[in-house]
């Protein structure tokens, strides 16, 4: 067992490509932090999720914010979300004139959604820049069945993985938000590089019950690049996660087992267990 840190901050977003909620403590389950992206907006044309890896369709999804109205304390009753749009007035997920509003503040009609599909698909444009497998075009992307996440339930960043980013492009502002995960693991001073990526394949441990799968890297998107408040639209990002790391900046995991995780709380880095071996709650 190795400890790698403890949590700087957590991190949750209540409708998909909306800007979401910092917390000081949540419930994981089988999901991942409860009550992530829970819901979404959907264009009835199409049926795809709407999504800000799609910025020309989609350009001001983060300038709006959702957040829960009340505490979430575990997997039972979900409290109405609050919609903050980007003139300051907001919503609820209860109020009977949610998708008029929506689609108002969008400029196109969409419809709310409370279930994920068996089989749900978002469109992805992926920049023109060089040594991108793709370039200057949209995809259809699958998303996980009956879920509104892109590839994996949980997102985990280090700060040694900002600080690195931070010291190759110096002049872009490699901040959490850029990059959305759920939970940033604050590491010592002494560890640098993309530190996390030393624990694929490895179980993490948070505080005395949350463990997970470290299932792979997080490959980035024009996501990292898009303007949002204070932060401009800025290429570089994605292109020092490209040049000097694969376009990889975080790590994917999948629940092991849930409980409850707060800021603050150690983290730990232990062998994956064999196969065959119990590995707790599922």
């Amino acid at each position: 067992m190795n400890e790698v840190g403890s949590v700087g901050t957590l991190h949750r977003y209540p409708i998909k490509s909306m800007m979401g909620e910092e917390l000081n403590a949540s419930m994981v389950g089988p999901k991942g932090l409860v009550g992530d992206r829970l819901f979404a907006i959907t264009d009835p044309a199409t049926g795809k999720i709407a999504s800000a890896k799609n910025p020309s369709k989609w350009p001001s999804m983060f300038s709006f914010r959702a957040s829960y109205t009340a505490p979430l304390d575990g997997p039972g009753r979900i409290p109405p979300v609050l919609i903050t749009l980007p003139d300051g007035t907001t919503v609820t997920t209860q109020d009977a004139n949610l998708e008029d509003v929506l689609s108002s503040a969008l400029g196109k009609t969409v419809q709310f959604m409370s279930t994920a599909p068996a089989s749900g698909t978002l469109e992805e444009y992926w920049p023109d820049i060089e040594g991108l497998p793709k370039r200057d075009e949209v995809t259809d992307e699958a998303m996980p069945s009956e879920t509104f996440f892109d590839l994996a339930i949980v997102h985990i960043l280090t700060t040694a993985t900002l600080d690195e980013l931070r010291r190759l492009y110096p002049e872009g502002r490699a901040e959490v938000r850029r990059f959305r995960p759920n939970i940033v693991i604050a590491t010592s001073p002494a560890v640098s590089g993309f530190a996390e990526e030393g624990w694929i394949g490895k179980v993490l441990a948070i505080g005395d019950e949350v463990k997970f799968k470290i299932t792979g890297p997080c490959p980035r998107c024009v996501m990292t690049t898009l303007a949002q408040g204070d932060l401009p639209k800025d290429p570089g990002i994605l292109k020092t996660a490209l040049k000097y790391n694969q376009a990889h900046v975080g790590i994917y995991a999948s629940v092991i087992q849930g409980g409850k995780i707060r800021r603050g709380d150690v983290a730990r880095r232990e062998d994956a267990p064999r196969p065959g071996k119990a590995s707790g709650p599922q």
